[in-house]
């Protein structure tokens, strides 16, 4: 701003700076003028000719109002000398008018080209602003092509995943409770410290999460509630939290939960909102090993439009090699993880018409900011 500043006003004094100029370069030749002697007519041929040093000059700088208002200057100083100095005979002093006429056609003449190439640089310059607005919506239709062409990917991903958790459903959940019960009265047979009981125990739990996974597979597959309710922020994160505190104090880790306004409120599924809340935080957990601390905050990103909900944790953050990967679908970097926790999570979030993203920095910790749309009375922004 302060640059800025200095800049306009340097550009404000710039025209009386030139003016300054012009009118002591005028001022210098007429004195050499009027005080050399007459009989050195060589050094008044030439003083006379610098007087089109300054007309030139204001005509650059001011056009053709410039030119001619300078060459009339310079005229009216020059005539005197003429005049009283000279004296003589019109007919001797015929090529000394004759200059000042000269004055006055190359201010008038040299002011109009340099006003029309004034003119032109302006024009071109709002050429240049105009190509360059074009260009920056070409760009951001650009991106927004991208993005929708990101969504449509994900859209068929999701849909080709319908398909999948239909079939899974059918053809394997059924299965799996048989195997489940199967397993169950055997390991009724053996004490636990048997090797065939923990062989048992192992299926039985390798068993469950199959199951989980594809409960996974059914969550992405599902379309989100039509029905939508008011839901407080503060409200709805004090209820995941007490769903995730006995985890979070067997992982030796602080919440910390900042104090959220009550006229934060979304219009949204809770249940849909809750899970999408406790997939984030879980995660947040499950990469502090050390134990360590998850602050949660919201704020108004745009006063009376959108909030923000932050959840920073203090792990070692995210390897950038696939921070770009970790919404997509299957995709985990756990060893007993299905890849569908944050995806399921996005979806959510993108349904309620809000945004996802994540920052990390190696040994800095992750922070994953929801943007979700206030809801205002009558009208939901």
């Amino acid at each position: 701003m302060a640059a800025t500043r200095y800049r306009l006003d340097s550009m404000k004094k710039l025209p009386a700076i030139r003016i300054m100029l012009l009118t002591l370069f005028i001022v210098a030749i007429s004195m050499l003028h009027y005080f050399t002697p007459l009989h050195l007519h060589y050094l008044h041929d030439i003083f006379q000719r610098l007087y089109y040093l300054p007309i030139i000059l204001s005509a650059i700088w001011f056009g053709l109002r410039g030119g001619l208002a300078c060459s009339l200057v310079v005229s009216f100083v020059y005539a005197p000398h003429i005049l009283f100095q000279w004296g003589g005979t019109f007919t001797l002093e015929l090529e000394k008018y004759l200059e000042i006429l000269l004055y006055n056609i190359v201010g008038g003449v040299t002011g109009l080209l340099a006003q029309r190439e004034q003119e032109r640089s302006v024009e071109l310059q709002k050429t240049a602003e105009g190509l360059e607005l074009s260009y920056k919506k070409l760009q951001d239709q650009s991106e927004q092509l991208i993005a929708i062409e990101n969504s449509l990917r994900r859209a068929e991903k999701l849909s080709t995943i319908g398909e999948m958790a239909a079939m899974l459903a059918h053809e394997i959940r059924n299965p799996l409770g048989s195997i489940r019960g199967t397993a169950e009265i055997l390991r009724d047979d053996y004490r636990p410290g048997d090797a065939k009981y923990e062989f048992i125990d192992i299926q039985i739990k390798e068993t469950e999460r199959l199951n989980r996974v594809v409960e996974d597979f059914l969550r992405m597959a599902r379309p989100l509630p039509a029905e939508l309710e008011l839901c407080p922020l503060g409200e709805e994160l004090d209820t995941v939290l007490l769903l995730v505190a006995r985890e979070a104090r067997g992982r030796n880790i602080v919440l910390l939960l900042e104090p959220v306004a009550s006229e934060l409120v979304v219009k949204c599924n809770g249940e849909k909102l809750r899970q999408a809340f406790l997939n984030i935080i879980l995660n947040a957990l499950q990469a502090m090993t050390s134990g360590g601390s998850l602050t949660i905050a919201c704020s108004v990103a745009d006063p009376g439009g959108w909030c923000d909900v932050t959840f920073h944790d203090s792990g070692e953050g995210i390897p950038p090699e696939i921070i770009s990967r970790i919404f997509d679908p299957f995709y985990t970097t756990k060893p007993d993880g299905t890849g569908l926790g944050l995806a399921i999570t996005r979806k959510i979030i993108d349904g309620f018409g809000g945004s996802l993203g994540v920052k990390s920095a190696k040994g800095e910790g992750t922070t994953v900011s929801i943007s979700l749309p206030l809801y205002t009375e009558g009208k939901l922004s």
